[in-house]
């Protein structure tokens, strides 16, 4: 499981409530939230991914094969 340190966890904020954020197995969660859901966010590879849920879906939609292609052609290399 990764962790992550306590110098990080007094700095990082939850982007969508601008509250602290705790760590609960693989992931952050947000010391509150609207309507007593608190978001989570994810850790991969010892990593935080703090994109808002909506966000976030769309990041993972967009998949990696925009990063392969030429700038300004839409060609892939």
């Amino acid at each position: 499981m990764p962790h992550i340190s306590p110098e990080l966890l007094s700095v990082l904020r939850c982007p969508v409530t601008g509250s602290a954020l705790v760590q609960e197995g693989e992931e952050l969660v947000a010391a509150a939230g609207d309507s007593g859901v608190k978001p989570r966010y994810a850790i991969e590879d010892g990593i935080p991914l703090l994109l808002p849920p909506e966000l976030l879906a769309a990041a993972t939609a967009a998949g990696s094969d925009q990063h392969d292609s030429v700038p300004g052609t839409g060609q892939a290399t």
